[in-house]
């Protein structure tokens, strides 16, 4: 601790991102796109003009948020966007859920939502998954400053129907409901098209994840034009130009290219199937997913050592040292190549 921090900062405790690795690993452990971003995202890099780095980017990043606004179907003042969706959530719980009651949130979820809690000295409620580790809608209060939780939810992978999400919005209607999407592309299905009929929904979404670029930084918001204003007056009292110019036209090139983004999110479905029927022939437990990743424990093995010795042999998963997932690993859907050798290093250690 430093004697020159503010007392708020050594109270903290900062989210853990996933490991990344100097030396060549096969990485499962951040649910990263196995595949390339699409190739126009090349393209209008290479063409963008190096002078025009000297200016600063549109604050308003008006062609991304155009590009979002004809992709999802809402108007331009519905959608907002930020330097990663991490960025978004954090502008959005400044901005929602100060409140003089408490956040309501999963007990398990996105672990970086308790620690903007404690950053934003947010008093935060948490409610336990139900049996089938899945988010119980229905345990969560009215009576509360805020609503949060991912849906689908990492890191346990079940998704809420939009009837599911409607019935909810239809019971609370006094706070801001923010249903973080940053998985919905691979089988979720999207609250986007709620935000119409209730204007206390937020929904978030990123390019990391289904459009492959997790190494640019981009999110975004899509709600209410009273819930986008209020993000927009935090955001200029924070920083004016959250989106460099070369992510906004690459964005724009990810949106455009329908044909590439379903085939990715296709492809990476289709393997997420095949590896959970091969990792229950292996004694596993595979928790249902509608995400790029695979919750899983083994009935036999420490979950803890068949990470240890994973590494050992070059293949990154995740294991949260936790008491409620100390059981368990996460496990990134990567190429079939990838897959085919975390299988092969499977079938030595649980044999």
């Amino acid at each position: 601790m430093s004697k020159f921090w503010s007392p708020k900062v050594c109270e903290l405790t900062p989210y853990v991102p996933g490991e990344q690795p100097r030396e060549r690993l096969i990485k499962l452990n951040t649910n990263e796109n196995p595949y390339p971003p699409a190739p126009g995202v090349e393209q209008a890099l290479r063409n963008y003009p190096m002078s025009h780095l000297r200016l600063y980017p549109d604050p308003e990043a008006t062609s991304l948020r155009n590009a979002l606004a004809e992709e999802f179907g809402v108007k331009i003042d519905q959608v907002f966007v930020g330097n990663g969706s991490d960025e978004v959530l954090a502008l959005a719980f400044q901005t929602f859920f100060r409140q003089d009651k408490p956040l309501i949130m999963p007990e398990i979820t996105y672990s970086f939502y308790p620690v903007y809690c404690r950053l934003y000295d947010i008093e935060y409620r948490s409610v336990a998954l139900d049996d089938n580790w899945q988010v119980p809608l229905q345990a969560l209060s009215a009576d509360s400053g805020g609503i949060v939780f991912a849906n689908p939810n990492a890191p346990t992978g079940h998704g809420h129907s939009r009837t599911a999400i409607a019935e909810l919005l239809e019971r609370i209607t006094e706070c801001v409901v923010l249903v973080d999407e940053a998985y919905v592309d691979f089988d979720g299905e999207s609250s986007v098209p709620l935000v119409k009929h209730y204007p206390n929904l937020l929904v978030t979404g990123t390019f990391s994840k289904s459009r492959s670029l997790a190494g640019l930084r981009l999110g975004y918001a899509i709600g209410s034009r009273e819930l986008i204003e209020g993000l927009e007056r935090v955001k200029n009292s924070f920083n004016s130009y959250p989106i460099d110019s070369l992510a906004i036209v690459a964005g724009v090139a990810a949106i455009k290219d329908r044909e590439h983004f379903d085939s990715c999110r296709e492809r990476v479905i289709s393997t997420r199937e095949q590896t959970r029927q091969r990792l229950e022939a292996f004694g596993f437990e595979v928790l249902p997913s509608q995400t790029n990743f695979l919750l899983v424990s083994h009935h036999k093995q420490d979950a803890g050592q068949i990470y240890a010795k994973l590494r050992e042999r070059g293949i990154l998963v995740r294991h949260f040292n936790t008491e409620a997932l100390r059981d368990f690993l996460r496990i990134t859907i990567g190429t079939d190549d990838e897959m085919d050798s975390l299988m092969e290093a499977l079938e030595v250690i649980c044999r």
